[in-house]
């Protein structure tokens, strides 16, 4: 028995579980924090999804964190927008996207079990036709004939691009009858081998040494997009923005729209393509239009959810004004969802709350009430923690008390019989009810369930340990690139393949051919400039120096950086040639091999006071495994001041 099952013996419970599938709007009072996430994880005993909306970003993470702890990291899904319309448009997360498209794949699996946490910009975010985004979904087998050019279409309309050589998730390149992808959801990419139209096998392999790692017969490849543009939506949205340029007289936002209609007569994606995304889909399609029929929403505090959709939605109001003062938007442009009145109306739905009052003229088929409090704080103070522990027990209460680790409960332990505190069961593989116990778990907060008489206390409020936040893993690559000049700053140097060193000067904007567009200006000896389209910064690469000095810049035309180029070409190739022979040697010798991680290893790192980014993670995981071979290491670990460079050195250790 686990502490779901504990919980769900309440008859309250158990009646609130088995009308979820109906349409019934449904009233939870009394519970808050980690009880929440309890009761609403005792619903998968009889439903197979579910959705919960909270009314901030934060408060999503929090909850998502006790789901993992609870039901497993692959039951549990986000799709989460930023608190500020703004950062929507502006700020680009690879790793948001990754777990944004994954949301909506678990949600088109009819098999599939667990729930989708999300927030009020979440739901407000506008997607492509659910039927659009499932054909996006596709099978490739070995035997299976298909035209590679047509699959090379396919895969860029769903948001793959194109490379010469697959470095992250997201990419593909065609070399002959070779093609290379890498998926979102795989931490290596596959080769897939064409012997004319036909597939002729299909492997998994090491992107850094190109040397394969297994054989497979089939593989699943998802869109790496939510905007995902058919030939008919193209035409719509082109349309309508040929209305809007005939119909202003405007000659900045006629010269604005003149710039997106030519990327979208290439059937390319502009930049700012998102908010103008209204025009182009059939329907302002939402998360909801996702969800199965029946599927059961859960709303976390429903007052806090109201007061956020009345914010988010005059941010975005006051966002869409400033854009027409800049000439860059039109009144009838709808740049998020209207889901508050289809948030109303939605059934079956289950609103928790603290108080009944606030809930505005709602009408509830059922109302539970429960008796819940948060646990109380120790602080350290083992006297108390026994005083009450021994209460608990007289009046025949679950007393559960959590560690993290068992090396933490080890210690717990330790300290506890330190203080006469004698429970009856230590580190069981199940709760027994009307004892006490001391388990390993990782909810962040303990409480006290009246009703079921269950008390539950964590090693946060007996030491005052923050316990860290649990988090769903996106396999994000390590590759990083100038993407976009927003990584730029007036005044820093860049290296142009062809021209060489150069000095940013900003973007600015000429008009050619009555069409205005933005163009990268770099300025060379002499006040020589150069000016490049920023769909072309590819082109440009950071100056970075070692010992941090100003660069020479060099001077247009004069040929010296392509000699100099050349020259260093030559000697790398000579270093090169050196260094085979030296690894070739080094190959042949034997290191010494390190023994994988103990107990002692595993309480370190438990006790590292912060969430490992998933970057930092990769990189201790990539040392331990170079200091468990028996190969002689080489390995540079790099990054800025400050984020974090110790501590995976200190954890690969």
């Amino acid at each position: 028995m686990n502490v779901i099952d504990l919980v769900s013996q309440n008859s309250n419970l158990s009646s609130w579980q088995q009308g979820l599938q109906k349409n019934n709007r449904e009233l939870i009072l009394g519970l808050s924090a980690t009880t929440k996430a309890i009761v609403m994880a005792s619903a998968f005993d009889s439903i197979e999804k579910a959705v919960l909306i909270t009314s901030s970003y934060n408060e999503a993470e929090r909850l998502a964190s006790d789901f993992i702890a609870l039901l497993g990291e692959d039951k549990v899904h986000t799709f989460l927008g930023d608190d500020n319309p703004l950062a929507e448009f502006v700020f680009a997360s690879q790793e948001r996207q990754f777990a944004r498209l994954e949301a909506l794949n678990f949600l088109c699996q009819e098999d599939c079990q667990g729930i989708l946490v999300t927030n009020v910009s979440g739901i407000k975010l506008l997607l492509p036709s659910p039927k659009v985004f499932a054909s996006s979904i596709f099978q490739l087998k070995v035997g299976q004939e298909i035209d590679l050019t047509t699959l090379s279409e396919t895969l860029q309309k769903i948001g793959y691009q194109k490379v010469s050589q697959v470095l992250q998730q997201g990419e593909f390149s065609l070399r002959g009858d070779i093609l290379d992808i890498f998926e979102i959801e795989q931490l290596q990419p596959y080769r897939v081998e064409f012997f004319g139209d036909e597939i002729d096998g299909i492997r998994i392999f090491d992107p850094e040494s190109q040397r394969s790692v297994k054989n497979v017969e089939e593989i699943q490849l998802k869109a790496v997009s939510d905007l995902l543009l058919q030939e008919e939506d193209f035409i719509r949205g082109q349309k309508q923005l040929e209305q809007l340029q005939e119909q202003t007289s405007n000659e900045a936002f006629k010269s604005y729209l003149a710039e997106i209609l030519g990327d979208i007569s290439q059937r390319q994606v502009h930049p700012d393509l998102r908010k103008f995304i209204s025009f182009f889909y059939e329907k302002q399609y939402t998360l909801f239009d996702y969800l199965p029929k029946h599927t059961p929403v859960f709303l976390d505090d429903y007052q806090k959810i109201a007061d956020q959709l009345a914010r988010f939605e005059l941010d975005a109001a006051n966002l869409l004004t400033e854009d027409l003062h800049k000439n860059r938007a039109s009144s009838r442009q709808v740049y998020f969802g209207d889901t508050g009145t289809l948030l109303r109306k939605y059934t079956p739905a289950t609103y928790f709350s603290n108080f009944q009052k606030g809930l505005g003229n709602l009408k509830f088929d059922h109302l539970y009430q429960f008796n819940q409090y948060p646990m109380q704080e120790f602080f350290g103070q083992f006297d108390l923690l026994k005083e009450e522990i021994e209460r608990y027990r007289k009046s025949n209460y679950t007393v559960i008390v959590q560690a993290t680790s068992h090396h933490n409960l080890q210690q717990l332990h330790k300290n506890l019989e330190e203080y006469g505190i004698r429970l009856d069961y230590i580190d069981g593989d199940s709760i027994i009810p009307q004892a006490s116990q001391l388990v390993v778990g990782e909810l962040a907060h303990g409480f006290q369930f009246v009703d079921e008489k269950i008390v539950y206390i964590t090693e946060s409020e007996i030491y005052q340990k923050k316990i860290k936040r649990k988090i769903r893993r996106q396999n994000i690559s390590n590759a990083e690139r100038l993407k976009n000049y927003n990584e730029l700053e007036k005044g820093d140097y860049v290296v142009h393949q062809v021209h060489g060193i150069g000095q940013y000067l900003g973007i600015e904007t000429f008009e050619i051919s009555g069409v205005h567009r933005d163009y990268v200006s770099i300025q060379y000896q002499n006040g020589d400039r150069i000016s490049i389209p920023v769909d072309q910064i590819q082109m440009l690469s950071k100056y970075v120096a070692s010992d941090g000095k100003t660069p020479k810049i060099n001077k247009l035309n004069d040929g010296r950086f392509q000699k100099t180029k050349q020259k260093v070409q030559t000697q790398v190739e000579d270093i090169a040639d050196d260094l085979i022979k030296l690894y070739a040697e080094r190959s042949q010798l034997e290191g010494f091999a390190y023994s994988p991680d103990d107990e002692n290893q595993e309480a370190f790192e438990q006790d590292f006071p912060y969430i490992e980014t998933d970057d930092q993670l990769r990189s201790i995981e990539e040392i331990k495994k170079d200091m468990e071979s028996n190969r002689p290491m080489d390995r540079l670990l790099v990054g800025d001041v400050g984020f974090g460079n110790r501590g995976c050195y200190a954890s690969g250790l």
